[in-house]
């Protein structure tokens, strides 16, 4: 199946803007500001404006309470600007457990030219990652797919199969892939970042911080490709000869509830992790009026069956969100 053409396109506001005054004259009415024979009107009251006077437009500084989360560590940045907006324990070493699959993606779209190419799963990847009890997306030992195909396996159904089988074609091999993966994180300034694996199960030296995982999402993102894939529900794959009519692959994060919206926006995509060292991870993005967000936590306890408390503090963190506007003089 062809990827779908990216449709949407979101306009970004700069976090400060020099503007005549005559442009943003309707903002500041509409904000309950007077500008007028030489005055500036407002709720603190009248200020003279002199000749040769700019007005600037920037975001008012949020706010937000990070006393309810139930992770460990969390952050959120504006993309627009690269602005963190909140963090707690930013530095702090954590497991990323399935948060690792963003950076085997999105190598693998860099490195890999013909993403339509079908390969063969190898058999010989299937035995450890099944002893290791690793989420799957459900493709067969030796069963031919599109790579474009293990990609969205990759990040829907978290696909150890699918991250092992990327990561070899490649780059030969996993242990090759795994070199590319720590050089690609010393290049983004992931100073508190190493990888042993593509796939993130378990190993003592297998490490991040969502501070560092923020600065590899913000990356990510940027790659229509791979923030088509990372914001997508489900994912049909066509009839191969390991399934003759075909495999829905959904979003582990999207089948944790329905509704997505939060106040003034959406979470539109997000990738989970889950391993019993790691606890409960997300990274996720959001549309806030018309900004994007992204925000990582992870080291939330629970488990599977018990409620998505990662995804309960995406929703705590996103829901403060409001992209007020402040306005100054500069003379």
């Amino acid at each position: 199946m062809k990827r779908k053409e990216i449709r949407r396109k979101y306009g970004r506001n700069r976090r400060r803007s020099r503007l005549p005054a005559a442009v943003i004259l309707t903002v500041l009415a509409a904000g309950g500001i007077i500008w007028g024979a030489g005055r500036l009107v407002g709720g603190d009251g009248v200020r003279p404006i002199g000749a040769g006077t700019s007005l600037v437009m920037e975001y008012a500084k949020q706010e937000i309470d990070l006393s309810g989360l139930h992770s460990r560590a969390g952050i959120i940045v504006r993309l627009s600007n690269g602005e963190v907006i909140a963090e707690t324990q930013r530095d702090e070493r954590i497991y990323p457990a399935s948060l690792t699959k963003i950076m085997t993606c999105l190598l693998a779209i860099e490195n890999i030219d013909d993403l339509e190419a079908e390969i063969r799963l190898p058999e010989e990847i299937f035995p450890e990652l099944y002893a290791e009890n690793a989420s799957m997306a459900g493709f067969l030992p030796g069963e031919h797919v599109k790579i474009i195909d293990l990609l969205y396996g990759i990040i829907l159904p978290s696909g150890g199969e699918c991250s092992t089988a990327a990561a070899g074609y490649a780059s030969g091999s996993e242990e090759a892939f795994v070199e590319l993966m720590n050089e690609k994180a010393q290049e983004l300034g992931m100073k508190n970042t190493h990888f042993e694996n593509s796939t993130g199960l378990h190993d003592e030296n297998h490490y991040s911080t969502v501070g560092d995982l923020a600065l590899l999402l913000q990356y990510a993102v940027k790659n229509e490709t791979f923030e088509e894939i990372f914001c997508s529900r489900e994912h049909f794959v066509v009839p191969t000869d390991g399934h003759p009519e075909g495999l829905m692959m959904r979003n582990s994060m999207f089948k944790l509830r329905d509704d997505w919206t939060v106040e003034n926006g959406e979470i539109r995509g997000g990738k989970t992790g889950f391993t019993d060292e790691a606890g409960l991870c997300l990274a996720s993005e959001a549309m806030i009026g018309n900004e994007k967000y992204i925000a990582v936590t992870a080291g939330a306890e629970g488990n599977h069956s018990t409620e998505p408390y990662h995804v309960l503090d995406a929703f705590y963190l996103y829901g403060q969100l409001d992209n007020r506007w402040k306005v100054r003089t500069d003379e």
